[in-house]
This record gives structure tokens, sequence and C-alpha cells, in this order.
């Protein structure tokens, strides 16, 4: 498990982290070889969890999210270039972006409702719990 996701688990969610981080192929900000991964915020309530992935810059096509029963994967792959043309050269600078997350999700997520939408540069994943694992209200038991 990365070191700097584990030094911040917070103490009120310990299912959220236990389940989503536990495997997660987690890139974050690798300077020696210049890979770089969208910060993401993790938040859980009692119908489910919200991932908030921030990407400025990227639209809503550039993304790829894809879940499966056990993994949600989020990827982007953007490549850009510019051509120059002038009496003696042609000057051509390419640019390459690409990045991909993976979260480990809780038996929990009802992976048939996950939805995505995109707004200023913010990437939001709802992730609703199915009923079952909804907390339920206590009910009082009479004695018969």
């Amino acid at each position: 498990m990365n070191t700097l996701v584990k030094s911040f688990r917070p103490t009120t969610y310990p299912s959220l982290f236990d389940s989503l981080f536990s495997d997660v192929d987690f890139f974050a900000d690798n300077r020696s070889t210049g890979l770089s991964v969208p910060a993401v915020n993790v938040k859980e309530d009692a119908d489910g969890f919200t991932i908030e992935l921030a990407a400025p810059g990227l639209k809503k096509e550039d993304f790829k999210i894809n879940v499966d029963e056990k993994t949600l994967t989020i990827s982007s792959e953007v490549n850009t270039g510019e051509t120059e043309e002038k009496e003696n050269y042609t000057r051509r600078e390419f640019s390459y972006n690409s990045f991909t997350r993976s979260f480990r999700l809780p038996k929990t997520v009802n992976i048939d409702k996950v939805e995505a939408s995109h707004e200023n540069g913010v990437l939001h994943l709802v992730l609703p719990k199915k009923e079952e694992a909804k907390p339920k209200e206590p009910r009082l038991i009479t004695v018969g």
C-alpha cells in the first residue's frame, strides 16, 4: 500500500480505505519517471461512495471508465501535435499525456448504478451502495 495514502487514512471510514485502497494501482506523482496522476478525493456516506478526480484541461471525451465486479479503472490518453511549416524548415511538437487509476471496489457497491459526470476540470463518480448494505433503522422487537 502506498505510504502516502496510509499516513492520511481517516479513522472515521476504515471500511472505505480498507476496501478501496487495498490493492490500488497507485502511481502518485513519480518525479523520477515524469509520470503524474491526477489527485483523487474519496468520500463515503450512508448511500455510497463519491470519487472526485482533478483533471484540469481534460474533457469528458478524454476519459475511459471501466467497472467490473471488483475494480473501477479510470484512464485517459491525450495526444496532441502541432506542425509549423516555413520556407526552409518544418517544426513539429508532440505531446502525449496518459494516466490510469484503478480502485478495488467493496462488495457493497452496486456496479450497475455507477454514474460519472465532468464539470470544471473535475471528474465526479457516484458509486451507490446496494440496498442490503445501507444502514437500517433500528426496530423494536417485542417479546411474545
